[in-house]
């Protein structure tokens, strides 16, 4: 009979290794174990699990920490991951700024950094910036160099066509539309880099962290600068075939004339209706003050305002009810086609309506759809689209950095 290779699973190594990632996983998510608990946890016997520690704190992944001082029965000694195993980062792009975190493999936020970018960037500015935005968060986290990032994952609007990579439906990102642009970051960034939507990016970190924890199937509004979605199907983002899924924004609906040649508007029938710019002009048509200021923070701020008035003044009732019409609309048409399971509503357009306005969202949808999923606000905040381009560096990083089976 042949022999078993290295790495053929239900070897020893392989089941050391899967070993030694369950009680990594564990580590993460309950902080520092004593060797008791970790073999509990497990369901490994105290040698077994004290050689598995042993093993990790030669790999450099697990540290002491302290002890069980001031519990009941003897101090024991507390194990934790070790935060300095590895560090990754997240890049969040929007049309005037960069921002960039780096977080240690627990995930904990070590760095961060805002890079303001106004204008179109000279030629190979882009570039410059990214590299630029991540020595800044890596110099805020103490450390050395870009070398010292395992992976970074990049957050946008619209998305990078694996065809042709070029990045498409974002013509308001200045300077990001060369087609040589991944080919230039790979030669600029001495780690791997991964690219990704930015609504994608909120969709992770709410499955994760937020409002869609335990949902396989959802889908995501968000509405910022831009209506887009994200279709979580079978736990797993849907992306589309030249990855424009969830470009809701461009859907044709009722309540706004056709808009023709969308990618060249970068707009269409739902942004029109629903977009961020809407709400002030609703507000102007119920006689409300809406002042000058940008529009997300003018949005933001009527959303907010009528949250809270809009039982004694009839106006902002009316501003929450038409706006809500509006939404549902849009997410009627979402909601025909793939039958979620919920509805996670995000971006500065939305969330500062709070209650109010997602009750108002619900009641509509439910006489304009068929199915009715459940509708909840975001919960991850601030900054989602960054905290979910962490939470894929991190995961990508955790696979390989713990795997030890190598």
């Amino acid at each position: 009979m042949a022999g078993t290779t290295p790495g053929t699973p239900g070897t020893p190594r392989v089941l050391r290794a899967m070993n030694d990632r369950a009680a990594l996983d564990l580590l993460l998510e309950h902080g520092p174990l004593s060797r008791t608990r970790i073999g509990k946890l497990t369901g490994l016997s105290k040698p077994t699990a004290s050689q598995l520690l042993a093993r990790l704190e030669a790999a450099g992944l697990v540290i002491e920490t302290g002890t069980t001082a001031g519990r009941p029965g003897p101090n024991a000694q507390l194990y934790a991951v070790n935060p300095r195993a590895a560090y990754a980062a997240g890049l969040d792009v929007s049309p005037r700024l960069i921002r960039a975190a780096v977080a240690d493999v627990t995930g904990a936020v070590v760095g961060e950094f805002e890079l303001r970018t106004p204008g179109r960037p000279a030629e190979g500015g882009v570039v410059r910036q990214v590299a630029d935005a991540l020595t800044g968060a890596v110099t805020a986290a103490g450390l050395g160099g870009l070398d010292a990032l395992h992976r970074v994952v990049i957050g946008t609007p619209g998305a990078f066509d694996p065809a042709t990579g070029r990045l498409r439906y974002a013509s308001h990102l200045p300077g990001w539309h060369s087609p040589t642009l991944l080919e230039e970051l790979a030669v600029a960034l001495p780690m791997p880099f991964e690219y990704e939507n930015d609504v994608n990016l909120v969709a992770v970190a709410e499955q994760r962290l937020g409002a869609a924890q335990g949902h396989e199937d959802f889908v995501l509004l968000w509405n910022e600068t831009g209506v887009g979605a994200a279709v979580v199907l079978g736990g797993r983002l849907h992306r589309g075939f030249t990855g424009g899924a969830g470009e809701v924004g461009f859907l044709p609906v009722p309540g706004t004339p056709l808009v023709r040649q969308v990618t060249k508007a970068n707009s269409g029938g739902f942004q029109e209706l629903a977009g961020v710019q809407s709400i002030p002009r609703i507000a102007k048509t119920l006689g409300i003050d809406t002042r000058e200021q940008p529009y997300v923070e003018t949005a933001a701020a009527l959303l907010a305002h009528a949250a809270a008035h809009h039982d004694e003044d009839a106006r902002y009732a009316e501003l929450l009810d038409t706006y809500a019409e509006r939404l549902a609309t849009g997410l009627a048409a979402v909601v025909a086609v793939l039958d979620p399971e919920l509805l996670v509503l995000a971006g500065e357009a939305v969330t500062p309506g709070g209650e109010p306005l997602r009750a108002r969202v619900q009641a509509q949808l439910a006489d304009l759809a068929a199915a009715r999923p459940r509708l909840v606000l975001a919960a991850v905040a601030p900054h989602p689209v960054l905290r979910g381009a962490l939470e894929n560096a991190l995961a990508a990083t955790r696979d390989e950095v713990f795997d030890t089976s190598r």
